[in-house]
């Protein structure tokens, strides 16, 4: 069977403002994850799911689902901050989703097959969806999992900080760790860190391999996100902040490979990343898919 994609649609993009997810980037009315879907059906996905919040769906449904759902087969995925295991209880005044985590194990009923996930609102390119695609069919091990990496340098915003996940790869080829760095610059051709709100800074090449969320696993992963979610509700009165504390997808795979019970493959992407993180993020953003376009990479209509 073909592999499937997880889409995390969730949030709603704080710095940028708005469902940015369903926000268009060309004249032909398309969204990045209109590309995305397109790449990863072009790759050989069969079938996608969009994790979404419920309140969101006929929006959703009008401006994607629909539209590609001719080509490709479509379904939908409810995170919702009540969907937690029995024996648990939502803190008061939490309206804080439970993370990427959660996002994705709300998708579990859904997926049958080896499958990616990846974010909405990040423009990944041809090559990551071909490569994690063909990890995904090669019949791998259950614990033997891949992400596609992008060189920290085509990953920044002239228009403010990014978070990003800075990789540690064995020579194998093989993920040893995932830091997140939540609050990353541009620096020239180089980029840079701050841990203390910018008062102090820590030089980056820009050559660092990162994570941008594509990941690939096996269909018992969803088991392993089920008890990691257990444990992260367990451990929440403990947390610094039980109303803002998240479950993420990255942390629950670091675990993972500390505790030896999992490999991930690093499969590298030269391409260009690009996003909407912020509102001056757009332009860039459609400049970018016309060049595509001229260069013939992408129809002047997708759908």
């Amino acid at each position: 069977m073909k592999p499937a994609l997880i889409i995390m649609a969730a949030g709603m993009g704080s710095r940028y403002g708005g469902l940015k997810q369903i926000d268009t980037v060309d004249d032909a009315g398309d969204k990045i994850v209109d590309f995305s879907v397109y790449d990863a059906m072009k790759a050989g996905f069969g079938k996608v799911v969009f994790v979404i919040k419920k309140e969101n769906e006929a929006d959703f449904r009008e401006a994607l689902g629909d539209r590609i759902s001719n080509h490709i087969e479509v379904d939908y995925a409810f995170q919702d901050l009540s969907d937690i295991p029995e024996g648990f209880t939502v803190p008061g005044g939490r309206v804080k989703p439970w993370g990427t985590a959660q996002a994705v194990l709300s998708a579990a009923e859904k997926v049958r097959t080896p499958f990616a996930v990846i974010n909405a609102d990040d423009f990944y390119g041809r090559e990551a969806f071909t490569k994690i695609h063909d990890f995904l069919v090669n019949g791998n091990g259950e614990n033997e999992y891949a992400m596609v990496s992008f060189i920290l340098r085509n990953t920044l915003t002239e228009n403010g900080y990014v978070s990003r996940g800075i990789c540690s790869v064995d020579e194998e080829g093989f993920l040893k760790s995932v830091t997140e760095r939540t609050h990353i610059e541009a620096d020239g051709e180089k980029a840079r860190y701050t841990l203390d709100g910018g008062e102090s800074w820590i030089p980056l090449s820009g050559d660092e391999a990162v994570s941008m969320n594509i990941w690939g696993f096996s269909p018992s992963f969803m088991e392993e996100l089920k008890n990691a979610f257990r444990d992260f509700l367990s451990d929440l009165p403990k947390a610094e902040d039980p109303l803002k504390a998240e479950c993420y997808l990255p942390g629950v795979v670091d675990k993972m490979l500390k505790e030896g019970r999992a490999r991930v493959r690093v499969l590298s992407s030269s391409d260009r990343w690009f996003g909407v993180t912020y509102k001056e993020d757009k332009d860039n953003v459609k400049r970018s898919i016309t060049d595509l376009k001229n260069k013939g990479i992408y129809p002047e209509r997708l759908w």
